[in-house]
């Protein structure tokens, strides 16, 4: 577990005219483990593992715009193809040009874009491998929650982030955990404040365009997947409610290299519930890769 505060282990980087949170650690010397977060939280998903990973890569990781600490422009469309940009924008300024890139939730959208540029000689910076861990990058398989409906819908969306309350957003956070009554309440309390910051709760309606995106960009992003020549890791919480395991079981089979390790007790937040029995197999295949 993290020993300071979130905000004090990162700094502001302006990337293409936007401020965005970055947390870089670790030695500067080692293979860089590129981190990118889900949604609705932050990088601070990962405080509880951040040390150990740093232990053996240089850890970066960043608040996509409009999430967490970095900025949530009104002007601004919140595509995934944008939050890929602003992803690279950052390592290259941190001088990175290749590293092992891992996605939870919302971030494995951008994971499988960098795949598809990669594959398409358009991306800057180089994977060596890849981690992939339960979000739904097979949505026709995932199991959305009322919340994540309402806030995608247009008749209702723009109000939705505005009304909803922090007893209401906890209690939909906690039934995403494999054993609920384990929930550490300040995780839940730091990714509340996450959404709050800075007028975040604005821009939910806007962000919840990316479930529109993964059936839109589908066969571009699985289409990669099923040609991609490097090592990969599908690393799965087999009790999530929402990126179910039939998705996990689905992107060991479409991915040609993948190693599938089931994480059986856990839900959505793995990294959270059990740091330990997260980063084990991680740190194991990062090794061997």
């Amino acid at each position: 577990m993290s020993h300071a505060p979130w905000h004090t282990r990162g700094a502001q980087l302006e990337v293409s005219g936007r401020q965005v949170f970055v947390v870089d650690c670790g030695p500067r010397d080692a293979e860089p483990l590129l981190v990118l977060h889900g949604f609705p939280s932050s990088s601070n998903d990962f405080h509880r593992v951040v040390n150990r990973l740093a232990e053996r890569h240089r850890v970066v990781l960043h608040d996509h715009l409009g999430f967490g600490l970095s900025e949530k422009p009104a002007d601004y469309s919140y595509s995934l193809l944008e939050q890929t940009d602003i992803a690279l924008g950052v390592w290259r300024q941190l001088g990175i040009e290749s590293g092992h890139v891992l996605g939870h939730d919302y971030g494995t959208s951008i994971a499988t874009e960098l795949v598809a540029r990669r594959e398409r000689g358009l991306s800057p910076v180089g994977i060596r491998s890849l981690t992939l861990c339960n979000g739904s990058v097979l949505i026709e398989l995932a199991r959305l929650r009322l919340s994540q409906r309402i806030a995608r819908s247009r008749l209702l969306g723009p109000a939705f982030g505005r009304l909803i309350s922090a007893g209401y957003f906890k209690r939909v956070l906690r039934r995403l955990w494999g054993d609920p009554s384990r929930v550490d309440e300040s995780d839940l309390d730091a990714i509340w404040a996450g959404i709050v910051h800075a007028d975040g709760r604005l821009r939910m309606h806007a962000i919840s365009g990316y479930i529109a995106e993964r059936y839109r960009f589908r066969e571009r992003w699985v289409g990669a997947l099923a040609r991609f020549d490097r090592p990969a890791l599908v690393l799965w919480a087999r009790r999530d409610p929402v990126a179910v395991s039939e998705i996990g079981q689905g992107l060991a089979d479409t991915i040609p290299r993948a190693r599938l390790v089931w994480l059986d007790e856990l839900g959505h937040y793995p990294m959270l519930e059990d740091p330990e029995g997260w980063v084990e197999p991680l740190l194991d295949f990062l090794d061997s890769s």
